[in-house]
């Protein structure tokens, strides 16, 4: 067994997604869009956009989609436990770009170089790298 996390975008999947390929997380290893190749579409809007996508780097794995019904994303964060101070500093700054840093990336009092930020999108991230 498995967990990983599914977001739900309205319609900013794709830019997110090559976003987050940017930053060092991974790459889009899959991607099926509304409407194409005899897929589904509930609603017209959605023609073209991701219906399916996985994502997927090094110790990550992630699905996405866009959906016309999707709720704004609260109440979780996807967690990168980090190994190296170097990756963490470049990893938490290149998903702050655009975003909101809602605990600088610092030593924490119970001995992590952490930090927590919300990104240009509406994901939650939090990058620990153990001292």
């Amino acid at each position: 067994m498995q967990l990983a996390n599914y977001l739900f975008f309205t319609t900013h999947c794709e830019e997110a997604l090559a976003f987050y390929t940017t930053c060092g997380l991974g790459r889009i290893s899959l991607l099926i869009r509304h409407g194409a190749d005899g897929m589904p579409l509930a609603d017209d809007s959605m023609r073209g956009m991701v219906m399916h996508a996985r994502f997927e780097g090094p110790g990550v794995l992630f699905f996405a989609s866009d959906n016309h019904d999707a709720e704004p994303m609260r109440g979780s964060a996807h967690m990168l436990v980090m190994d190296d101070r170097d990756s963490t500093d470049r990893i938490f700054t290149g998903l702050a770009d655009g975003g909101r840093v809602t605990t600088p990336l610092a030593v924490q009092p119970w001995g992590s170089y952490y930090g927590k930020l919300t990104d240009r999108f509406g994901v939650q991230w939090m990058v620990d790298c153990a001292q």
